[in-house]
């Protein structure tokens, strides 16, 4: 792309939240709230994973990829948003805009990946029990894990490369409160079009084929469990996918509206702000909540690292 008569920009304005007197405050304060509590909330997880044998299987296995996923997504995020609550120079550097909107869809769609893996982990457990310990090992476990970080890494890497290389001259405001893609294909002078028909079709394939395959995993799952001769024991293999299905319900619904449509740069980037809060910051802090709340493993645990605090 010709850049020989363009000045290219050399820092955004993150146009954020519509500035309300005295507001800035009382959003940073919620925000900053629901941060700690999600670093909290999925570090808890992490910890307690790795010191319970107990907790030492599949399941928690990738129950703390996804914990360890949703600190950094977080982080990508939320810093800088809570720096430009405080701060009337809301910019951020060209190449510092770039690597966060790179490291935020790395980390949304290995996401996405996880969840998938966790759904056919659930499926093997309730649908072929006596296969399970055979198939999901260590050494599996770990190669779905890093299938899933590395499919990521490399799905989005084209799409950066290519909005990188977009001649940013005329205008510099992000209409966002940090760098989505649709935002800065608004503002960029060149030709969008590959990049919008990239975005959509990576949209279809990770959003679409892993929703595809959590509803044929679960559809199993769910026939399995009504199967099941024992209501207590129906009701007790249904508690360890509730939690799953209720993140999974959280998370589609909120990329389907945001980006499951053929031109992101064209959409409604004040209800995209909205709808984004929730998947950015809110959610982060539900899912150790939902993963844990109703676990009874999770919850022995718990009493087991307190008892053991307490006699120390």
């Amino acid at each position: 792309m010709d850049l020989s008569n363009c000045t290219r920009v050399t820092e955004f304005v993150l146009l954020g939240f519509p500035r309300i007197s005295g507001m800035n405050i009382t959003l940073f304060t919620v925000i900053l709230l629901l941060y700690i509590l999600s670093i909290s909330g999925n570090g808890f997880i992490i910890i307690i994973v790795r010191v319970d044998r107990q907790l030492q299987k599949p399941m928690y296995f990738f129950l703390s990829n996804l914990s360890f996923l949703e600190i950094w997504y977080t982080t990508v995020l939320v810093p800088k948003m809570l720096a430009n609550l405080l701060s009337s120079k809301t910019t951020i550097c060209f190449y510092c805009c770039m690597a966060q909107s790179y490291f935020h869809f790395l980390l949304g769609i290995t996401e996405f990946y996880i969840l998938t893996v966790m759904s056919f982990d659930r499926y093997l457990a309730i649908c072929q029990p006596l296969r399970y310990p055979t198939i999901m090992t260590t050494g599996v476990c770990f190669q779905l894990a890093l299938a899933a970080w590395f499919g990521g890494f490399c799905t989005i890497l084209l799409q950066t490369v290519l909005v990188v290389r977009l001649p940013f001259c005329h205008s510099n405001v992000v209409n966002h409160f940090y760098c989505d893609i649709g935002p800065l294909l608004k503002i960029s002078g060149g030709h969008t079009n590959l990049i919008e028909a990239l975005g959509f079709l990576i949209s279809v394939a990770v959003i679409l084929t892993s929703l595809l395959l959590n509803v044929i995993s679960y559809t199993f799952i769910i026939s399995a469990i009504l199967r099941i001769p024992s209501a207590s024991g129906g009701r007790k293999a249904f508690s360890t996918c509730a939690s799953h299905l209720t993140v999974l319900s959280i998370l589609y619904g909120a990329v389907l509206f945001i980006y499951l449509r053929p031109s992101a740069a064209r959409s409604s980037f004040n209800l995209n702000k909205a709808v984004s809060m929730l998947n950015t910051v809110i959610a982060p802090v539900l899912n150790p909540f939902i993963y844990t709340i109703r676990n009874n493993d999770v919850k022995t645990a718990l009493r087991k690292l307190l008892r053991s605090s307490e006699g120390k």
